[in-house]
């Protein structure tokens, strides 16, 4: 079933909830409503009945009432939920910085819609490997279990302060931010 004009409401109830700083969606158990045609394609576009969201603040407002259950994407608010389709991650790490280079450092993440993550151990970074030549896919952790997919042009300049540790036996490339190592690659698969 798709709800329709059920932006509009979600939007309005959003607006009435929110104070500083993310709603509590992670508190929030409203009964289900349905399913909206609405979209996460895996490049981070966002899409209304087949037609792309083209208002960032519309679209950041999404963002922010996200919550994933049980491997599915829900928009919330206190009052209803509303499942939506989410192509691969519901973000895109679009950028990032460092903090305390060296030994200490730490990764702050930007998404596609404005939100920071500090990579750790709470918000760790992934790597799967795709396709016959294993592609990695990285992802970081944003919150409550919703990732972001880090784009290539950020991956390949983390891979220029990755540094090879030992783990479980092991050589691995990969980063250190939060005082955690994250594993990307075996380093016997590093090219010469």
């Amino acid at each position: 079933m798709i709800v329709k004009a059920a932006g509009q409401g979600i939007a309005e109830a959003v607006r009435r909830t929110s104070g500083k700083g993310p709603p509590p969606v992670h508190l929030w158990n409203p009964p289900y409503c349905g399913e909206m045609d609405l979209r996460i394609a895996r490049d981070g576009t966002w899409f209304h009945e087949g037609t792309p969201i083209g208002r960032a603040p519309l679209v950041r407002l999404f963002a922010s009432i996200l919550k994933l259950e049980e491997g599915k994407y829900f928009l919330v608010t206190p009052v209803e939920k509303l499942g939506i389709v989410v192509e691969d991650a519901p973000f895109i790490a679009v950028d990032f910085r460092v903090e305390r280079p060296g030994p200490d450092q730490v990764v702050i993440f930007t998404t596609n819609v404005e939100d920071e993550t500090a990579a750790g151990p709470d918000t760790p970074i992934r790597v799967e490997r795709r396709g016959p030549e294993g592609e990695p896919a990285p992802y970081v952790m944003v919150r409550r279990g919703l990732e972001a997919r880090i784009d290539r042009k950020s991956f390949y300049r983390l891979v220029e302060i990755g540094t090879t540790e030992g783990q479980d036996g092991a050589e691995w490339f990969g980063l250190r931010s939060g005082g955690t190592f994250f594993p990307v690659i075996p380093a016997a698969e590093l090219p010469g």
